[in-house]
């Protein structure tokens, strides 16, 4: 049995291969980008005086009409004594048509994008109450592309599909909601009535779907969730339901997809169930397993992480992963302030790429991921993961800073922390009860590292969350008479927020195939360290594995003073092709690669700026010594 599952297991990650792109998430994150720059227009946050329970919500929609109406009941206990007045936020072009109060006819005004309802009996604070919104109206940008509520049309016979997408601010712009990040509603009950021949999709549970003159769809989920996460979407569905085994049993993954698209999803969703697997033991059970797991697919470029059941353009291993792992990081711990929306983002692109190292070779994607990270979070000298202006939605869902170098700082966690109390930590915050379910901000994130690690990491944070920038490291390495090594360690800021990095500096020295990694605690810049090596290292790597976040780095090895060329290697990834550059066309140098198990791949000797052919290697991350006259350099290169 185990000889079938490993040659089943075998044929699932060859099948992967041709699937696998480690580019991905910058797809996913200029997607989110683009279609939250569109909702420009941030809402009045308003409900301060409720604690909203339930939302009970019976649309009626169809796919063919940019329109909707409805009713929205909501209950709530008020927290302000004597309520005499109710406020949700609704866009301005939106119609109330009427409001209840039970059963009872309330007054509304709604001159502005403020739904405030009164003309009921005060209600004492710690009181559980309900109102029921009447409305109906088009969406905001229903007729175009871009907007929370969108029509459209899929394949080649022009099917009407309708879909919802309310991240970050669009919730009001098609119902009447609390629009903030402070109150999850415990749970919810969504009619959608919509003509026949439809499906429609939604959070939680399927109760019914009742056919007659229309179409009624009947959701019940019973988790909390916030409100941006609440989502329809209506079309000619074909269904079909995968079943993944978890930690705590069978979990149905329900499947909406266009009909032309059905072959290919079929192919394509079960490679979910090792992720899935993989989330749910290294973070925790899966968070909904009452209910399900689903997609449902829409018009739009990448996803979205709707609570249990993702919306998906397509069904790619990166974009399935991603939209995943946020049923953990953004749905049941969501982020308290789009100023922390690393603690989604960052957290989902980072477990996405933690698939790479546990299911593949690490050459194959983990190491030129993180080399592709790096690459993408250094294209530009600023810019912290922390967002201070959250009234720019592009730099909220930027992939550069909120993606990747959010990613890159929970990676560097691990290395500082060490990978059990990282992973205990991230377990902890997850299930920290004034977490799970609810609202977390980043010091709660950093008080269960600096619980499970033991360490203060406020220095850290203080550089790599709310400072801008990265580091580059200028280290001279002399071997010295009496077997000993003097590593002397510089620092130069790509910003000038940060004074100075504060890490663990990892650097490899290599001896007859034999590799030794000494992880020096660099405090200050021109910090010197020695350590007995007895033997003239024939070659030294400055972080070979990527653990930390760092460009431009420059080495010098030498047994007196030298003087090193200003080095460069490019392009890098490279495909056939590097070229070194050394400053001097005339200058003959010597070429030795390595890959990342030490064994020398390629040796040449070449003029700087000659192109050397690497057409033979194979992908993955490469190690290069330099060798001129009296001096060596090592560096690195991704072949992809």
């Amino acid at each position: 049995m185990k000889t079938a599952i490993f040659f089943f297991f075998t044929a699932l990650c060859l099948s992967l291969s041709a699937q696998i792109d480690i580019n991905a998430t910058n797809e996913i994150a200029r997607n989110d980008a683009f279609r939250a720059s569109k909702m420009m227009k941030a809402p009045v946050f308003v409900g301060h005086e409720y604690d909203l329970k339930y939302h009970r919500f019976n649309w009626t929609v169809d796919p063919a009409l940019n329109a909707i109406s409805g009713t929205v009941t909501s209950y709530f206990v008020a927290v302000q004594n004597n309520l005499t007045q109710l406020d949700f936020s609704l866009e301005v072009g939106m119609w109330v048509d009427s409001v209840k109060y039970h059963g009872a006819p309330a007054m509304s005004v709604h001159v502005t994008d403020v739904v405030s309802i009164t003309g009921f009996p005060a209600i004492i604070a710690g009181t559980l109450d309900s109102i029921t919104i009447f409305y109906h109206g088009t969406p905001s940008l229903a007729t175009g592309s871009f907007g929370s509520f969108v029509t459209g049309v899929h394949g080649t016979s022009n099917t009407p599909v309708l879909w919802t997408l309310s991240e970050p601010y669009g919730t009001y712009e098609w119902w009447p909601c609390k629009n903030d990040l402070s109150d999850k509603i415990d749970s919810i009950d969504v009619y959608v009535t919509h003509p026949n021949g439809y499906h429609a999709a939604s959070n939680g549970l399927l109760v019914s779907e009742t056919v007659g003159a229309a179409t009624t769809a009947h959701w019940r989920h019973r988790y909390p969730i916030a409100a941006y996460l609440i989502a329809i979407a209506v079309t000619d569905y074909s269904i079909y339901t995968d079943n993944f085994s978890l930690s705590q049993g069978s979990l149905p993954v329900l499947n909406y997809v266009f009909p032309e698209d059905l072959l290919n999803a079929q192919g394509s969703t079960p490679t979910l169930a090792p992720v899935m697997q993989f989330y749910d033991s290294i973070i925790a059970p899966y968070p909904y397993m009452s209910e399900k797991y689903g997609h449902a697919q829409f018009g739009w470029g990448g996803g979205m992480e709707h609570q249990t059941m993702s919306f998906m353009v397509g069904f790619g291993y990166e974009l399935m992963a991603h939209e995943l792992l946020h049923q953990w990081f953004g749905d049941a711990v969501t982020c308290g302030s789009w100023h922390d929306i690393w603690l989604n983002e960052g957290f989902a692109t980072y477990f996405t790429a933690l698939n790479y190292e546990r299911f593949f070779p690490t050459d194959l994607y983990w190491m030129p991921w993180k080399q592709m990270a790096i690459n993408t979070v250094i294209s530009a000298p600023d810019g912290s993961v922390y967002v201070y202006d959250t009234t720019d939605v592009g730099r909220v869902f930027s992939s550069r800073l909120s993606y990747y170098k959010g990613a890159y700082v929970l990676h560097m966690l691990r290395w500082v922390t060490g990978d059990s109390a990282f992973f205990q930590g991230i377990r902890n915050y997850f299930n920290d009860p004034s977490n799970k379910y609810d609202y977390a901000k980043s010091p709660d994130l950093i008080a269960h590292l600096e619980t499970s690690s033991g360490l203060d990491l406020t220095e850290f944070f203080a550089d790599w969350l709310y400072g801008e920038g990265y580091p580059s490291y200028q280290t001279q390495i002399s071997y010295l008479s009496d077997d000993t090594v003097s590593v002397v360690i510089n620092q130069t800021q790509s910003h000038s927020s940060v004074s100075f990095f504060e890490m663990p500096v990892p650097i490899t020295f290599w001896n007859n195939g034999i590799d030794t990694t000494v992880v020096f605690n660099s405090t200050f810049s021109g910090q010197e360290f020695r350590f007995v090596y007895h033997a003239y290292p024939d070659s030294v790597r400055f972080d070979p594995t990527l653990w930390l976040l760092s460009a431009n780095n420059s080495m010098i090895l030498s047994v007196g003073e030298q003087i090193v060329p200003e080095i460069s290697i490019f392009p890098n990834p490279a495909s056939n092709q590097i070229t070194i550059s050394c400053g001097s066309a005339e200058l003959k140098l010597a070429l030795t690669v390595y890959d990342s198990r030490g064994a020398v791949v390629l040796k040449s000797s070449f003029l700087s700026g000659q192109a050397t052919n690497i057409s033979a290697l194979a992908a993955g991350l490469y190690q290069v010594v330099v060798e001129g006259s009296g001096w060596n350099y090592s560096g690195s290169f991704v072949k992809k």
